[in-house]
């Protein structure tokens, strides 16, 4: 059922990489646009990808058999050495379920090895129940230091494969295409961080 561009070869541009192989067969799904970096903000570590919101009455929480994750790379801007993306949920069940809360993300090797910690949950936006309908899309920014990663010792500076994305009140993973540097130095081992999952599909203005 997941699809994801990470398990097929790669062809093209980085853009045709990081989407999933059945983007353009998905109704409503649009091309995301460039995310601002997010400003600094209070930040956490999770332990998983958990919440603390239970399901609604009338929809049932999103599962991993129910979505499409996946990283609109191409869309990817920042500053201060910190680029933002979203991090893409696309809804390909028949049936409209619902997020809430911060996805658990770290970053894989192509052996299936974690690389550094966690992302960080950063906690500068509430989180709200996302509603996602069969094709919709939510998203959670996730930013990338590229200066922690820059300065990592080059023993301990190895090329990502995937992210592995626990979905908020989930066990089970699911896998995202992420082919740059992670750090695994000690002390230099969190370059990423995520906020909660929204709504739409991470417009410009959305990381302020």
């Amino acid at each position: 059922m997941f699809t994801s561009v990470s398990h097929q070869k790669a062809q093209g541009a980085w853009r045709a990489r990081w989407l999933p192989r059945g983007a353009a067969a998905l109704a409503g799904l649009a091309i995301p646009l460039a995310l601002a970096a997010a400003a600094s903000a209070a930040l956490t570590t999770p332990a998983a990808g958990t919440s603390s919101r239970p399901a609604t009455a009338t929809a049932p929480r999103c599962s991993a058999a129910d979505l499409e994750v996946w990283v609109a790379a191409d869309q990817g801007d920042g500053a201060a050495g910190t680029a933002g993306y979203p991090l893409e949920f696309t809804n390909i069940s028949t049936h409209t379920c619902t997020l809430f809360g911060h996805p658990g993300v770290s970053a894989i090797s192509s052996s299936g090895h974690q690389l550094g910690s966690p992302a960080v949950w950063d906690n500068s936006v509430a989180a709200h129940t996302v509603w996602l309908a069969p094709a919709a899309t939510g998203y959670a920014l996730l930013e990338y230091s590229d200066v922690i990663t820059g300065n990592c010792p080059p023993a301990d500076r190895v090329s990502a494969f995937d992210l592995r994305v626990i979905l908020p009140d989930q066990s089970q993973s699911v896998h995202a295409f992420w082919p740059l540097a992670a750090c695994t130095a000690p002390g230099q081992t969190k370059f990423l961080s995520v906020r909660v999952i929204a709504p739409g599909i991470g417009l410009r203005g959305d990381a302020g």
